[in-house]
């Protein structure tokens, strides 16, 4: 039996950078809760913290702001 193969179309009536800002603070959202896990964990070892800085501080630029 032939699968029908699906096809999607969204239309999307927002400009690119709406489009973008939405789905970066859809995803900051969404994904807090495990970013506030991950800084407690951090917080219990001090011998990670330069390394955390040090990607911190490689990764800036991007980060999502707003």
């Amino acid at each position: 039996m032939k699968r029908t193969k699906l096809n999607y179309r969204f239309h999307n009536p927002n400009s690119a950078e709406d489009t973008a800002d939405f789905l970066c603070k859809f995803l900051v959202e969404v994904n807090a809760r495990k970013v506030e896990r991950v800084i407690e964990d951090a917080a219990l070892y001090p011998e990670s913290k330069d390394y955390i800085l040090e990607n911190l501080s490689e990764n800036k630029e991007k980060l999502c702001v707003g």
